[in-house]
Formats: C-alpha cells, structure tokens, sequence
C-alpha cells in the first residue's frame, strides 16, 4: 500500500534524515586504510544507542535474507554492492567502500548510502561513484507532482547508459515511513510517463546502483552480501526525499556536512 504524508509528518521524519545523514558523514570522515568493518559497525551501533534512534537492520529478515542481519549498517566492498555484512576485515588502500544506514528516530525511518575510496583512488572507481551521484541527483529533479514513478527511473537511467553503464532493476529505490521498504518499488531503469503518479506527501528512499562491466549478482556464504558476478566494482548512492507541492526535500541531506 502506497501512503502519502502530511505536512507535520514529514517534518517528523526530519530528525530520522538528519541523524542518517550525521551518522554517514562521520563514518565517512573515520573510515580510513586500515579501518576494520567491524569497528565500523561498533562506531555506528554507538552513535544509534546515545541518540536513542532504533537500527532498521539488526533484526531485519526479509525472505532473501538467510537469517536476521545481525548489525546495524551495510558495508559492501569492492565488488560487493548491496546488503554487506560487516566482517572481519581491515581495508586496505584502493578499497571501494559503500555504508548503507537505516534508522527509525521517533517512529519514522531514513535510508541513506554513501560510496567512496580509502586510500589512493583508481580514476574508473571514481567514475562510478560520480555516475551513481549525477543519477540521483536527476532521479531527486524529476521527483516533483505531476511526473511519475517512470520519469525517476528514466532520468536514472539516462545517467547510467550515458556512461556505458548496464543497470540490474532487481533491487532499487522503495517507499519509507514507519518501515524501511514500503511500496512503492522505484527501479532504476524505466519508461517516463509510466507507473505510479507522483502526489505530495509521497516519501521516497532513491538509490541509484551500479556495477563496473555486469548487472548480474551473486549471494556470498553469508546469505546477505551481493557482489557482481564478474568480480567487477560497484557503487551506490541514496537518499530519502519528500516530494511536495514546493518541489523535492533531500531528508537525509549531507552536503552541509561536506559530504554529497
């Protein structure tokens, strides 16, 4: 079921956005060569427990998922770009890493993701990061009334394909409220003027991903992180927006905070 937010609710779920978008900022700035994954995640439990917000993740167990997840963010590394499991692993320099966080503060959910590298970058891994930023920064400016569910996925496309990027559409941008996931699902390849009609009070997490040379996964052992099936790198980038009547609100907004 698709729901819309009033006014006073989406200004509730600002401080959901805000503190995502905190949390990432920091873990970005401490995640250096040499940070272990799992201290990530300790970091990021920490930060959760003395801001009273709740982990979306912990005991998050949805039917692709081999057993609760078990921590409170995503690390995906390299070729590895949704659902990372954090484990024990110390990055290394080159490493591309992307922090996938999820929290409820009060009752109301943000979703936000952030890709960069450790260390010395590779000028075809900064390509990638750059190609998942531009998509949804377009996917975010077609967000407004009166566009469809089509036209996000069109301009997310549009970016991908202009960089000789192919795109997997099983796994994409989804409804946020009082859950994490809700409807409706927003790939990130699409046709305009097709799907859902996009209404004020609609509440959105967009997250443009890519791999390098595939768009086809793979599941490791752990049951959770999916990596490309060529070992190729990917990226992904995700914000949690409100569409309104005034246009687009980037809820869990970071670029006060230096980082996009």
């Amino acid at each position: 079921m698709i729901e819309l937010r009033t006014p006073a609710e989406i200004e509730a779920m600002r401080p959901a956005g805000r503190f995502v978008a905190e949390t990432l900022a920091a873990l970005r700035d401490e995640t250096t060569v040499g940070t272990n994954l799992l201290a990530i995640d300790r970091r990021a439990h920490e930060l959760i427990r003395r801001a009273g917000a709740e982990s979306c993740y912990i005991d998050y167990h949805p039917s692709f998922g081999a057993m609760p997840f078990g921590k409170v963010i995503c690390t995906s590394i390299n070729d590895a770009v949704l659902h990372g499991l954090p484990f024990d692993y110390a990055l290394r320099d080159g490493d591309l890493v992307t922090l996938d966080f999820a929290v409820s503060v009060d009752g109301w959910v943000a979703d936000s993701a952030v890709s960069f590298v450790v260390g010395t970058p590779r000028d075809e891994d900064l390509r990638l990061i750059d190609t998942t930023e531009r998509a949804l920064d377009a996917a975010i400016a077609a967000a407004t009334v009166g566009n469809r569910i089509g036209d996000i996925s069109a301009a997310i496309a549009a970016v991908a394909h202009g960089e000789g990027y192919s795109i997997n559409t099983d796994f994409g941008g989804h409804g946020v409220g009082r859950e994490m996931h809700g409807d409706p699902h927003v790939a990130n390849d699409g046709k305009p003027g097709r799907g859902y009609p996009l209404r004020a009070g609609l509440v959105l997490a967009l997250e443009p991903w890519f791999l390098a040379t595939t768009d086809r996964l793979v599941t490791d052992p752990d049951g959770w992180t999916l990596r490309s099936d060529d070992g190729s790198r990917g990226a992904h980038s995700e914000h949690t927006i409100a569409i309104t009547d005034d246009g687009p609100i980037i809820l869990s907004d970071r670029s006060h905070l230096g980082v996009r």
